[in-house]
């Protein structure tokens, strides 16, 4: 009975060998349990080589996974940066051809600003060429002429004021009429009179004379004399005004000459400006 209950725990110690640590242990095991613990130990550590290759390649695949993921979202980043770019670089070309339009546009409307104003200057130089030699009398009452004539009026006026140029600047007269031809029923004041001579100098002479004398009359009723210039030339005489009283209080003989031309005299020189 004894013998075959140690036959039966040699067999089972065949089945499980001990877990020996114990070198004199392990020494002291007979062959076949020494093989065998040997094996056991061999296939635990494959178990575990496998477990770790396993968890290795699972820790490989995450990572590939998530440098994937990484290498998705630089290229996702990477075409972002270049699609602001793009857009930048095609806002700054938008930009360039609107300043560059933005230069042609000025360019264009400075030049034809220059050239309205040339224009304007033309046909003020044609206008005032055409009443160069004209005369306005202005303050006569209405109804005057239709006694005697617009011309018998002037006759007076040269008569009273200027009785030595006599005749001959009479007899020079082109024209004589009311400006404008109809009466504005709104205005208090009687229209003026335009006088055409033949010869600017005429004018000049009427225009000297009426200075010196400083005071015109019809009947004796103050009116005056003036050259007939057009309504830019007269602004432009206007804007003399202030300037031209600033040299007479300093003693420099300005004079506002024909059209809009001021000229004074400064050490011993006379200057003359055609505009502000």
């Amino acid at each position: 009975m004894r013998r075959q209950k140690n036959t039966q725990q040699m067999k089972e110690q065949d089945k499980n060998p001990p877990d020996l640590t114990n070198e004199e242990e392990i020494g002291s095991l007979p062959e076949k349990e020494f093989r065998i613990m040997i094996v056991k130990m061999i296939q635990n550590l494959g178990n575990r080589i496998d477990k770790m290759q396993e968890t290795f390649n699972k820790d490989l695949e995450e990572l590939k996974m998530k440098q994937t993921t990484m290498n998705n979202t630089i290229n996702e980043i990477k075409n972002t940066l270049d699609g602001i770019n793009s857009r930048i670089t095609e806002a700054e070309e938008q930009i360039s051809d609107l300043e560059d339009k933005i230069v042609e546009i000025t360019t264009a409307e400075q030049n034809k600003e220059k050239r309205m104003k040339r224009t304007e200057d033309s046909l003020r130089d044609l206008w005032d060429n055409i009443k160069h030699t004209n005369i306005r009398i202005i303050g006569v009452p209405e109804e005057e002429e239709k006694k005697k004539g617009t011309e018998k009026i002037f006759e007076e006026i040269i008569v009273e004021n200027f009785p030595n140029m006599g005749k001959e600047i009479v007899n020079q007269v082109q024209e004589a009429q009311r400006v404008p031809y109809r009466i504005n029923p709104r205005r208090n004041t009687p229209r003026h009179i335009l006088i055409k001579l033949s010869k600017i100098k005429y004018k000049e002479n009427i225009l000297k004379a009426a200075r010196e004398k400083q005071q015109i009359t019809h009947k004796g009723i103050p009116i005056r004399l003036t050259a007939d210039l057009s309504a830019e030339t007269l602004q432009a005489r206007r804007d003399w005004q202030d300037i031209f009283k600033v040299m007479k209080e300093k003693n420099l003989q300005p004079r506002l000459l024909y059209p809009a031309r001021i000229s004074f005299r400064f050490d011993g020189e006379i200057k003359t400006f055609t505009d502000k």
